[in-house]
């Protein structure tokens, strides 16, 4: 299953030159054209490294890879900035202020490009695990499937990525908020109950693997997943 790069860049031309020459070299690319689109896109499903513009319209590049910086899902994430800024100062804040991983300056070969990404997808290992387990619970990333005690358990779309925010952060509290964000995405227009909802349904389909009670609700916040090992 080859690599998901998601390419930030706001001239179309520019990113359709990015996602041939990514998709020549054997990734799997998709592209925003906007930081808030970007948002979107990385809340529905992580990709394995991020092609980043430094410039962006609303928000740069450095300043979206800080707010990448600050989010526990997002921390690791892999990033290579592009930029047609060659100062040294310039190369230094992109590291220091926003935490990328690279740099590399526009204009620049398709070579050296799909070089930089692998190297940086070598140094850093998959950002996310194929198959991420918590207790007896294991969802395959490719597959978008769920097995608990090595069973499969049918699961729908909503469901399996609310269970999937829960298990990469396990014992962590999640305020309703924060679910919406990560769940339905920032522009999503949903009310809390919604979450309530999907959360019940998670739980009626964990109950009959025993798992139900690791979906605990923190009264007056959110929910926590605990998960229970058998």
């Amino acid at each position: 299953m080859p690599e998901t790069l998601l390419v930030v860049e706001d001239d179309p031309e520019i990113a359709e030159l990015l996602r041939l020459t990514l998709h020549r070299a054997g990734f799997e690319v998709k592209e925003a054209l906007s930081a808030e689109r970007a948002f979107e896109q990385i809340d529905a499903s992580l990709p394995a490294l991020l092609v980043l513009d430094w410039m962006l319209p609303g928000m740069d590049g450095v300043e979206f890879a800080k707010r990448l910086r600050r989010d526990e899902l997002t921390q690791e994430l892999p990033i290579l900035m592009l930029t047609a800024r060659s100062e040294e100062a310039d190369k230094l804040k992109s590291f220091d202020v926003g935490g990328v991983d690279d740099y590399l300056t526009k204009p620049f070969s398709g070579a050296e490009l799909v070089a930089r990404v692998k190297a940086l997808l070598r140094r850093s290992g998959s950002p996310v695990d194929r198959v991420v387990r918590s207790g007896t619970i294991a969802l395959d990333m490719d597959g978008r499937r769920l097995t608990i005690d090595g069973a499969p358990v049918a699961i729908g779309p909503t469901e399996y990525r609310l269970l999937e925010l829960f298990v990469r952060n396990p014992d962590r509290v999640f305020e309703r908020d924060q679910i919406m964000d990560r769940v339905w995405g920032r522009n999503s227009y949903i009310e809390d109950r919604t979450v309530d909802v999907h959360v019940l349904r998670l739980r009626r389909l964990l109950k009959p693997h025993g798992q139900a009670e690791a979906l605990q609700t923190v009264r007056g916040v959110g929910y926590r997943f605990s998960p229970q090992a058998r």
